[in-house]
C-alpha cells in the first residue's frame, strides 16, 4: 500500500484549532505546500473540518485537519463548533493555533484546558510573525505557563514551519501506537492461512481494507500468508507441507471454516483481530455475551461507520437482524445508523453492534466504546457477535489467551 494510498483511517490525524482568523487555514496550506484550504481576512472562512492527506517524514501517512473558529458565534456558529469538538475525538496531536498579534487570552486558556483534557500531546503555535514578532522570552514564557511547546510561525514566509513539523513528530512519537494486527500471535517462518469469500459486496479486483492490512502485517512479522476462498480451505490445509499457525476468516463463513479447521489448528476472524487493533477487545467480549440478556422489546443500535449500496443479503439489514431474532427469539426494535452518524446519547439502547470500524481510526472507535460504556450500554462488534451468534465464540477467542 503506497503512502498516497493509505486509507484516512491508518493516518495520525492532526488537528488545527483555534479563534477564527487566526491562520489556521494559512498554517495548513505552509505545512502541505498546497492551497487546499480557503483562505480569506474574512472571519469564519473554513465552516466545516476539511481534510488533508500527506507524507510527513519520518511519521510517514498523516492527515491535517483544518477546523472552524471556537470562538465562532450565532446558530450556524454553534453548528460549526459542534462539529470541530467532534473532531476532538478522532485526534492523534492537536496544534492551537494563536494570533501573534492578539496573543493569549481567556479564550487561548479556554482552549488549552479543553485540549489537554484530551490524551494527545498539544502544540501551541503563535502565527502571524511576520506581522507582529513575539520575543523568545514570551515564547518560552507562554510555554512555561501553559506546559505545551509553543512555536513562533510564519505561514506567509515560513518562519518555523520546518520546527514545527519536527514538534509534530516528537509528539506523535509520545503517542502509543496499536500498530500490531496479527504479528504479535506468530513467529517467522509461520505460515497463516486466510480464507476471503468473495460475494457481491467484495470489491471488484481487490481485497477489502483489514485483508490487505491483515497480509501486511502478516510479512511484516516475517510469516507467509496463504490465500484461499472457503469451499478451498480443506484442500488447501491437506495441501500444506506444515501446520499453519493460524487460520484467519472472514466472519460470514464463520461456521463453514469452523468445520473445516482441525481442532488443533487455532482460528479467528478479520473482525476479531480488528476488534482488537481499532478497539477493546475485551469490551466487545463483553457486549457479545450481554446478548442473553436481551428483553422482548427492547433496542438495538446496529451501527456502521461507512456508506454502501445495501446488498440483498447486507449484514447490518439483513443478517444480523436475522441473527439475533433467532438467538434471543424476542422481537427487538432495531435503528440502524451509517457514516459519521453515531447518536449522543445511547441511554435509549440495550445493546450497540457496531462494524469492524475500518473507515474509523483507533481514537474515533475507543471513543464510540466509551460513549457505550458510560451509557452502561454493552457493545459488540459484528465478528465478536457473528462468533457469539454461532456458538464459536469461545474458539475464536483461543489466539488471545493472556489477553482478556
Amino acid at each position: 500500500m503506497s503512502l498516497n494510498s493509505t486509507p484516512r483511517s491508518e493516518r495520525l490525524h492532526i488537528a488545527i484549532l483555534g479563534r477564527r482568523n487566526a491562520g489556521k487555514s494559512s498554517l495548513i496550506n505552509a505545512l502541505t505546500g498546497q492551497d487546499i484550504a480557503l483562505v480569506s481576512p474574512v472571519k469564519g472562512t473554513t465552516t466545516d473540518p476539511v481534510y488533508k492527506a500527506m507524507e510527513l517524514l519520518p511519521l510517514g501517512p498523516v492527515v491535517f485537519i483544518d477546523t472552524a473558529g471556537l470562538d465562532d458565534e450565532g446558530e450556524l456558529g454553534e453548528l460549526r463548533k459542534k462539529r470541530t469538538l467532534a473532531v476532538l475525538n478522532k485526534t492523534d496531536v492537536a496544534i492551537l493555533v494563536v494570533d501573534g498579534s492578539v496573543g493569549i487570552g481567556e479564550f487561548e486558556e479556554y482552549m488549552v484546558n479543553l485540549l489537554k483534557g484530551y490524551s494527545f500531546p498539544v502544540i501551541g503555535v503563535i502565527n502571524k510573525a511576520d506581522q507582529s514578532s513575539v520575543s523568545p522570552e514570551t515564547v518560552a514564557l507562554y510555554s512555561k505557563r501553559w506546559e505545551i511547546p509553543f512555536i513562533e510561525v510564519s505561514s506567509t514566509t515560513g518562519k518555523g514551519i520546518e520546527a514545527l513539523k519536527k514538534a509534530i513528530v516528537e509528539a506523535a512519537y509520545t503517542e502509543e501506537q496499536q500498530d500490531v494486527i496479527v504479528r504479535d500471535l506468530i513467529s517467522p517462518g509461520d505460515f497463516v492461512v486466510l480464507v476471503v469469500p468473495i460475494d457481491k459486496s467484495a470489491p471488484k479486483g481487490r481485497l477489502i481494507l483489514p485483508q490487505q492490512q491483515t497480509i501486511r502485517d502478516i510479512l511484516d512479522g516475517g510469516g507467509m500468508a496463504v490465500v484461499t476462498q472457503e469451499d478451498r480451505l480443506k484442500a488447501t490445509l491437506d495441501g500444506l507441507k506444515v501446520k499453519p499457525r493460524l487460520v484467519i476468516t472472514d466472519s460470514q463463513v464463520f461456521h463453514k471454516v469452523a468445520a473445516d479447521t482441525p481442532p488443533d489448528i487455532p482460528l479467528t476472524s478479520f473482525s476479531i483481530l480488528f476488534a482488537r487493533y481499532k478497539g477493546d477487545l475485551r469490551e466487545l467480549v463483553r457486549g457479545a455475551r450481554a446478548v442473553a440478556q436481551l428483553k422482548e422489546g427492547d433496542r438495538v443500535l446496529i451501527a456502521e461507520a461507512c456508506t454502501h449500496h445495501q446488498q440483498d443479503d447486507d449484514i447490518a439489514r439483513v443478517k444480523i437482524p436475522r441473527w439475533l431474532a433467532q438467538k434471543t427469539g424476542k422481537d427487538l426494535k432495531l435503528d440502524f445508523v451509517s457514516g459519521g452518524d453515531f447518536p449522543e446519547n445511547l441511554k435509549d439502547y440495550s445493546l450497540v453492534t457496531h462494524c469492524g470500524a475500518c473507515m474509523l481510526n483507533r481514537r474515533e472507535m475507543l471513543h464510540r466504546i466509551r460513549q457505550a460504556v458510560d451509557a452502561g450500554v454493552p457493545i459488540v462488534n459484528y465478528g465478536v457477535f457473528i462468533a457469539y451468534v454461532q456458538g464459536i465464540l469461545d474458539r475464536a477467542l483461543q489466539p488471545f489467551e493472556g489477553q482478556l
